[in-house]
């Protein structure tokens, strides 16, 4: 089948150039009220601010292309600055301000694995620096690799590799190249009558690359899963050659290696085939809105749904700072009744939904929960991708937004709650809001995903990475983890020991030494 063109992210924004917007009238007034009157701060011109020259020399350049062919190796302004860095608040404020320091000499689409590995065999005959880059959605800094002391970067742009290879049906296992952004794979399944079902927040922009590389998680992680809990082989190009993982569904062959590359962000090697488990398409799909009194009422309800094997398929859970403004719906932000919104959601056969939705809203009830019915469901299901536009409006009147997540067990989820929401108001100011959900659960715990908004200052990059440092030294500090499904990359990594310990970083660099021994795959990300 033809795939739709997914339109290309804004260089400075979110998403989809044609989907950018104002803030609307009923943020505009909340906003107002938390910070005052509002200043606008537009970006600078992308056009008036091109990269630095390619630092590529001609010669290299020339023996790439010769190795790909001349279409496929791009240096042109254009397509350099839309591969440069991803769509973190500090990527972004970056841009707006016109700083594209960190933009690639060259951008290389190759078309196949055989490509991929011949890009890398070129990159380290010449020792020059290769970024995997899918779909750029990148939020903490995995797409700024470190270009000192080597002979130029170029970003490994797998856009051209978006095939469906292989389906078996009798095995239920499905294999789709790295390129394939959510709804291009979503689509080639369903004409399967498939799904993945694995629909993150960047998900009409990020790859199935993307999904693998960073241990991404969706918002029906409850039913589905997490992405690396789907993948079940991989196929990966090194600077030494292939590597195949995955021979069958499960073994005992010592450590699963699979589990080494997933997560590992383009640093050990470039995937270039990723087989995953597959589900029927559902034919019905529901969700529907609880209210709850309180935060700690709807987590302890949400812990007692999973731990009693009821899990839906969403399950979501706002706190009572995200209720009040309506967050979990961007299109109609404003009041709301006091208390803590539950999003819950059943997807599957009609009868399989009404028995599990029976079974959970009896559990609720008895907990004392307050059934909305669908409408809230279902308002938020529609709008659920559309968030990150609204952080692009609040910065183009001078209110820093961003986002930070962590995930810890039951037993200690209002410790960690409690101190994030002190070490960042503690750093931003009492002016700040600090919004939380819980979206994804488990048995023994759940994540936490903050929202934070506060004035822009003088320095609004300083500011918000000094808000960011604060709140991580207490995630590690209570023993939770510094990133439940946002990855390293740079922003994470001087927090990667302390989780992982030395000894563990020890064992991260050994690999690296191994797979890329001259270091050229997105040196800096990761690694300690």
């Amino acid at each position: 089948m033809t795939l739709v063109q997914q339109p290309e992210m804004h260089p400075q924004r979110w998403g989809d150039p044609a989907r950018a917007a104002a803030l609307p009238a009923s943020a505009r007034g909340l906003v107002e009220l938390a910070f005052g009157p509002l200043a606008e701060t537009p970006a600078v011109d992308p056009a008036a601010t091109p990269p630095p020259p390619s630092g590529l020399p001609p010669a290299l350049l020339a023996d790439l292309r010769s190795r790909l062919g001349a279409e496929h190796v791009l240096a042109d302004d254009e397509t350099r600055r839309l591969r440069t860095r991803g769509k973190s608040t500090p990527d972004l404020l970056r841009a707006r301000a016109g700083d594209l320091a960190d933009a690639p000499d060259a951008v290389v689409r190759p078309g196949s694995h055989d490509d991929v590995a011949a890009v890398l065999a070129w990159a380290v005959e010449h020792h020059v620096a290769v970024v995997p880059f899918g779909g750029g959605t990148s939020v903490t800094g995995g797409l700024v690799a470190r270009r000192e002391g080597y002979a130029g970067l170029v970003s490994l742009d797998l856009v051209r590799m978006k095939r469906l290879v292989t389906v078996d049906r009798e095995s239920m296992t499905a294999t789709l190249e790295p390129g394939l952004r959510g709804p291009e794979a979503e689509a080639l399944l369903a004409a399967e009558g498939l799904t993945l079902g694995h629909f993150p927040q960047s998900f009409e922009h990020a790859t199935i690359g993307g999904f693998a590389a960073t241990r991404s998680s969706g918002q029906g992680s409850a039913g589905y899963g997490r992405f690396d809990a789907m993948v079940v082989g991989l196929r990966v190009a090194t600077p030494r050659g292939e590597w195949r993982l995955g021979s069958s569904p499960a073994n005992a062959a010592g450590p699963d290696l699979r589990q080494l590359v997933l997560g590992s962000e383009g640093a050990f090697g470039v995937l270039t085939e990723v087989t995953v488990r597959v589900r029927r398409a559902p034919v019905e799909k529901v969700h529907e809105g609880w209210r709850w009194p309180s935060f700690a009422a709807g987590a302890d309800a949400m812990r007692a749904v999973v731990q009693a094997g009821l899990q839906p398929t969403v399950l979501r859970l706002s706190d009572e700072h995200e209720t009040a403004i309506n967050l979990a719906r961007p299109d109609a932000i404003g009041a709301s009744e006091p208390g803590c919104l539950m999003i819950v959601g059943f997807e599957g056969e009609p009868d399989a939904v009404a028995a599990r939705q029976a079974a959970v809203a009896a559990l609720l009830g008895s907990l004392g929960g307050t059934p909305l019915g669908r409408e809230q469901g279902e308002a938020w299901a529609h709008g659920r991708f559309d968030a990150p536009y609204l952080r692009d409006a609040m910065l183009d009147v001078g209110v820093l937004v961003e986002t930070m997540e962590t995930a810890t067990w039951w037993s200690r989820r209002q410790e960690v709650y409690d101190a994030v929401r002190a070490a960042l108001v503690g750093s931003l100011g009492d002016g700040a809001i600090v919004l939380c959900h819980v979206s994804h659960v488990y048995e023994t715990g759940c994540s936490l995903y903050f929202t934070v908004a506060a004035r822009a200052g003088d320095d609004p990059l300083a500011q918000w990475q000094e808000a960011k440092a604060a709140a991580s030294d207490v995630m590690t500090a209570a023993g939770a983890t510094i990133t439940h499904h946002h990855a390293v990359g740079t922003d994470h990594k001087p927090w990667l020991v302390r989780e992982i310990g030395e000894l563990g970083g020890s064992v991260l660099r050994a690999v690296k030494a191994d797979l890329d021994p001259t270091g050229v795959l997105n040196p800096g990300v990761l690694v300690p």
